[in-house]
Order: structure tokens, then sequence, then C-alpha cells
């Protein structure tokens, strides 16, 4: 998609976001281009997972009513330093455009979009990201000291976010080792570092954030674990831009203090929030698989399991955990 029909998209967005019916005339008019020119662009927000209803003599309207990122309210809503933001429409990943857009290389910088074509989880697993459903987040910051000083870096973004939510007031939040939100036993979110530099020398890490929001039903045969949404737990809207807000500022505070304190502070409470706290887990790590007790993590952030053979710790990396009772 071109950044001219992008343009295009979000203005019709713009409109039909009041959850209103829109005439493809009016939106035509509004943007200076023909009805068939509406609906091949109405066709083309339908493929970004957006639901929306077409009624002849109505027009168009979406199934809800959308609320936009607005950069100006989630710069208002923030309490903590006024890093470098950009909210974007549609884009491959949030990660993706951090990487390679270097002038937003400086610790606090993040992006926001509305949709990704390409979003990624971890070990390469495409991570569904329909339009204005989810909060897509990644974050900059480098760290001296190479590999060496980003131990149990994502254990560390994983409490920032629970604490984020928190302030929403959402309980009942586990972590699943190493970068996993989960909440009533579902998957919730993710998290995925990526990480370049030298042993010895600056780590740039470009820090990604997915949470659900309110996924529309036309993902869910796309997903292959039990996964849920903040709407759908809490039964009511989540405005997105306080979301972002809290998790902007609780993971910049969180970041400070792991520079300043290493992950040693962190443990404790993301041992409270071990989603298989003493129970039995399948590590699986390539072609092996091991069967054990989770026993939480050690002060390198690797999961520690008794095996029959006595106590492994596992690295990040190519493991997979399993709960054994599923």
């Amino acid at each position: 998609m071109t950044a001219h029909s992008d343009d295009k998209r979000h203005k019709i967005l713009a409109q039909l976001a009041d959850g209103q019916f829109h005439s493809g005339e009016d939106l035509g008019a509004l943007l200076g281009i023909s009805r068939a020119a509406i609906s091949k662009h109405i066709k083309g927000l339908e493929s970004l997972g957006l639901e929306i209803f077409s009624v002849t003599g109505k027009g168009y309207r979406l199934s809800n009513r959308l609320k936009l990122l607005d950069i100006n309210l989630i710069s208002a809503l923030r309490e903590g330093s006024q890093s470098p933001l950009r909210v974007l429409s549609v884009i491959d990943s949030t990660n993706s455009y951090l990487k390679l857009n270097t002038d937003l290389h400086q610790n606090g910088a993040a992006c926001l979009a509305e949709a990704q074509t390409a979003g990624r989880g971890r070990q390469g697993r495409k991570w569904q990201s329909p339009f204005g459903a989810s909060l897509y987040l990644s974050m900059y910051w480098s760290f001296i000291g190479g590999y060496q000083a980003i131990g149990g870096l994502s254990l560390v973004i994983g409490v920032a976010v629970v604490e984020a939510l928190g302030k929403l007031g959402i309980e009942g939040l586990q972590l699943k080792w190493p970068n996993d939100i989960y909440l009533e036993d579902k998957k919730l979110g993710g998290i995925l570092v990526e990480v370049e530099g030298q042993i010895n020398d600056q780590s740039h890490c470009i820090i990604g954030i997915g949470l659900n929001v309110q996924l529309p039903e036309s993902v869910h045969e796309e997903i292959d674990q039990p996964y849920t949404d903040l709407t759908h737990s809490l039964d009511h809207a989540i405005d997105r831009n306080h979301l972002a807000a809290l998790v902007l500022d609780l993971l910049q505070q969180h970041l400070h203090r792991y520079e300043a304190e290493g992950i040693s502070s962190f443990l404790p409470r993301w041992q409270e929030l071990n989603l298989f706290k003493d129970k039995p887990v399948r590590m699986i790590c390539g072609t092996n698989e091991f069967e054990g007790i989770c026993l939480g993590v050690n002060q390198d952030g690797a999961l520690l399991v008794k095996l029959a053979t006595g106590t492994r710790a596992f690295y990040g990396g190519e493991v997979s955990v399993r709960s054994l009772s599923r």
C-alpha cells in the first residue's frame, strides 16, 4: 500500500470512526475522489481486519465506533519525560520501523501503529495485527556493556507492562517466561526484544510490545492458542491512548531502574507473576524435550526447572516452555 492510499484510507476512517453511516458520495466529495475509488479503499480497510457494513442508500458504517490513536492526547496523558514519539497508520512492523529510523535511536523514543502488515512474535511467528484492535508499540533503548548488560531484559519489560495494566484496574495478570503476558490463563500480549551490538560494546535494543485490546472475529481462526483481549476480559472498552501513555511511562521508569539496579530488584515481582510457578512444565529445545517442575528464574533471567536429573537453567533463544497440564 502506498503512502498516498494510506493517507486516503486514514481520512475515510476518521469519518467512519463515529460508528454512523456515511455515503460513498459524501466521502468521495470530502476526499476529492470517485465513489468507485471509495469502494476500493473500503475493501482495503476490510483487508486490515476492520468490519465495515455497506447498505444501499445509507453508505458505509464501522461495526463498532473506533477511537484512533492521537499523539497529542497520548503526550498530554503521559506523566514521564516526553521522549520522541511517532504515531503511524499502517506499517510492516513497529520494530522494523524503529530499527530503520535511526533519528529515533535515543533512549525512550518510541513509535505506535494502528495496524501491522508483518507483525512478528518470538521465533519468527506471525503476530496478528488488525487495524485499531490492539496496541502495537516499540521503544528504543541502548545499554553499555554489550549482551552481558541485558540479561533478563524481557522479564523486566513484562513486569512494566503488568504494572501499567494494573493502573487500569486489571487484575489476575501473569507472565509466561520469557516474554508473554497472560490474563485468565489466556495470552493477552507478547514482547519481542531485538538486539544489535557487540560483546563488551553498546547493545541497541528495539523493544516491541503487542497487547490485544479488542480483536475482531475475523482473526479467531488465525490464532492457534487460547487468547483473550482487554475488552472481553473487562466487559468494557479500553482507551488505547490512555493505555499507550501508561505503557510508555512505566516502560521508561522500569528501564531506568534496570540500568541502575540490574535485574535482581525485579525478580521477586516476576516470581509472583510466574504463570508456571511450582507447576509441571515441558521444555522444548529444538528436537529435545525435558519435563520437570518450574522453580522460577535465576539472576540471569534463565528459567530454572527441576528435572529428574537435577535442576537445570534454560535460557531464551529457541527454547519454549509448555504446561504439562494442557
